[in-house]
């Protein structure tokens, strides 16, 4: 459990490095004014129209990088700090959002894949670490083979977990991809405001990154332990 322990707290503090970095960034190119004067919510706008979206709202949410497309709804929901503001940080997040709601009506393939793991991740990503460590210790108690069955379940719930941490990349590195491509094409931004929304989006994505990987070092380091107590 030591090694389990130093793995989880390296993770996190790569993940808090790469989270005040954004935060950083995300505070730089706020400061960076767009020189076409929009908001976050007619950036917003704009692109959606560019694509024939006609049915996605765009609305305030409250909180700061709280900012999400919910394909439920169909809604563009975007922090009072990108909603309101006109600036390179709120540009970028604001079309980036958007590329998810066009994502969603080209039905881009990694995101209808994301969309079905959701209601199977929500129920079991809690759930997962206890029945691993359960299993393990009822096997140990027992000397039965339950335990291991047990602790495979746990195995199979954080696999999952896992596997829908690695399909959120290419969902997010192409919605700022298409976000990127939609503000230089239609010359929405000057180079420099361009700059500035592509590093911040590149910041974002590596949040997404970060959290992938330590999926993974997770699920692999509680295989080795499920696997290398077997006779």
């Amino acid at each position: 459990m030591i090694g389990y322990y130093i793995l989880i707290g390296g993770i996190a503090l790569v993940s808090w490095l790469v989270s005040n970095q954004l935060k950083q960034k995300f505070k730089k190119y706020s400061q960076v004014h767009l020189r076409n004067g929009m908001s976050g919510k007619e950036i917003a706008e704009k692109m959606l129209a560019d694509n024939g979206i006609r049915d996605v709202e765009v609305i305030s949410t409250p909180g700061q990088l709280t900012d999400h497309y919910n394909p439920k709804n169909k809604t563009v929901n975007l922090s009072e700090s990108v909603y309101n503001e006109r600036n390179a940080a709120a540009a970028a997040v604001a079309a980036h959002e958007c590329g998810h709601a066009v994502q969603h009506a080209q039905a881009y393939g990694a995101l209808q894949m994301r969309s079905a793991l959701v209601p199977i991740v929500s129920v079991t990503s809690g759930m997962s670490q206890w029945l691993i460590i359960g299993g393990l210790v009822l096997g140990a108690a027992a000397g039965v083979g339950l335990g291991f069955w047990v602790a495979l379940a746990g195995l199979a719930f954080m696999g999952a977990a896992t596997l829908f941490s690695f399909i959120t990349l290419p969902v997010e590195y192409d919605a700022s991809n298409r976000a990127l491509a939609w503000l230089k094409a239609k010359n929405m931004v000057t180079p420099e405001e361009y700059i500035g929304a592509e590093d911040a989006l590149k910041w974002a994505a590596r949040t997404y990154l970060v959290a992938a990987i330590g999926a993974l070092a997770s699920l692999l380091y509680w295989a080795l332990q499920v696997f290398g107590g077997r006779d």
